[in-house]
């Protein structure tokens, strides 16, 4: 098989348009066959619809733990983004690799499916666990669905690497995640009778400005971790709808809102909270109007922060590969979180590019970064093949 380079393959999945809303199928047979062609076995594990897959597969001895890298194949949209060039297709430009995906996250994948070769080529006394993975961007669903796999597996893996852009920094934990739908159900009424009437909107105002003075209580009180950006568990409401038209009281209003809380938060506690302010406090004044009312809160995405102890093997690992003592955490979330939590595998999260990319029209990874993640695939050969 023709030696295909980090860059090259790089250029090959840019190529796949895996924005959230589509397939993914296409890319992971490409990866498939490419495994294929190196004598490499691998697994799909669907959607239900059967429209997307995680792929899994182990490079080397099977019956032993090993080394995980993990990547998420989707993309966010380019919709309504100034782009120069077209996002699907990769452009090198004054030391820099435009494209969509390019930063986050389909270049740590290229470069690791690039060098397989070479882990074969020396041998594996360690195996490597590769793990691609589908709708990251829409709040980690795809990897839910491998993880139930791994966990019926006989052997797992002793840790993973997932290769998000930190700009090859170690990140021993990220913030989770608790997003809501909340649909508060009030009673309609001409609005020269307002006070017969149950007015969504004003009580989902009511319900949003608790959540602000949440917000507000746990940025003056905390706790608080230095290791992050925002040092706090931040709340916030995002999407806000209701009501048809002036002279009607309101029967529906619905919003969206979600915490982001740091690993010393008590994410129950905070549920709890909303949930006894909507059930004790606003609840009983609405049906005290009318019976027919109430909050309906709908937990919509659950994903699990990230902490690990900066002692842990994985860590001390990962800081020889990257050749850096550092260590930080990140406000935005990962699939690392999951795979500790529901998989029991000790994660942490590093690779190349910069999250400032992410997202973003023209986002582009630079060559150096591309070099910086080769190096650490080579220092990861070092540690787990024969020679």
């Amino acid at each position: 098989m023709p030696e295909i380079t980090s860059i090259e393959m790089i250029e090959k999945l840019i190529a796949f348009d895996t924005t959230s809303r589509e397939s993914n199928l296409a890319l992971i047979a490409f990866v498939q066959e490419y495994l294929g062609d190196l004598g490499i076995d691998s697994q799909l594990v669907h959607n239900v619809e059967g429209t997307k897959a995680n792929l899994y597969a182990t490079v080397g001895d099977q019956g032993i733990p090993g080394v995980m890298l993990s990547g998420h194949t989707d993309v966010v949209p380019v919709d309504g983004q100034d782009w120069h060039t077209d996002p699907f297709q990769m452009v090198e430009k004054d030391g820099k690799l435009y494209g969509r995906g390019t930063s986050d996250m389909k270049s740590f994948i290229a470069i690791a499916l690039a060098m397989l070769p070479k882990f074969q080529a020396r041998g594996l006394k360690t195996p490597l666990h590769l793990a691609f993975s589908y709708d990251e961007e829409i709040g980690c669903i795809g990897v839910r669905r491998l993880i139930e796999k791994l966990n019926g597996m006989p052997i797992k893996p002793s840790m993973c690497i997932v290769g998000e852009p930190t700009s090859m920094q170690v990140i021993t934990g990220h913030k989770g995640k608790r997003s809501y739908n909340i649909h508060v159900r009030g009673f309609e009424a001409h609005s020269s009778l307002a006070p017969h009437g149950v007015n969504a909107i004003e009580f989902a105002a009511r319900f949003i400005a608790k959540l602000r003075d949440i917000a507000e209580r746990i940025q003056g009180e905390g706790p608080f971790d230095e290791l992050y950006d925002v040092t706090h568990t931040t709340v916030h409401t995002g999407v806000i709808s209701g009501g048809t038209q002036l002279n009607i009281v309101p029967k529906d209003c619905r919003f969206e809102c979600e915490f982001r809380y740091i690993g010393g938060q008590d994410d129950d506690a905070l549920e709890e909270e909303i949930r006894a302010y909507a059930r004790d406090v606003l609840e009983p004044a609405m049906q005290a109007i009318h019976a027919d009312t109430g909050i309906d809160i709908e937990c919509i995405n659950h994903m699990p922060g990230l902490e690990m102890d900066v002692d842990d093997e994985v860590v001390t690992f990962v800081k020889a590969l990257a050749g850096r003592n550092d260590h930080a955490k990140v406000a935005f979330g990962t699939e690392a979180g999951l795979f500790k939590e529901r998989a029991g595998i000790p994660t942490v999260v590093c690779g190349p590019g910069s999250i400032d990319q992410a997202h973003k029209p023209n986002e582009f990874i630079t060559l150096e970064q591309i070099k910086a993640g080769e190096a650490f695939i080579e220092r990861l050969m070092d540690r787990v093949c024969e020679n």
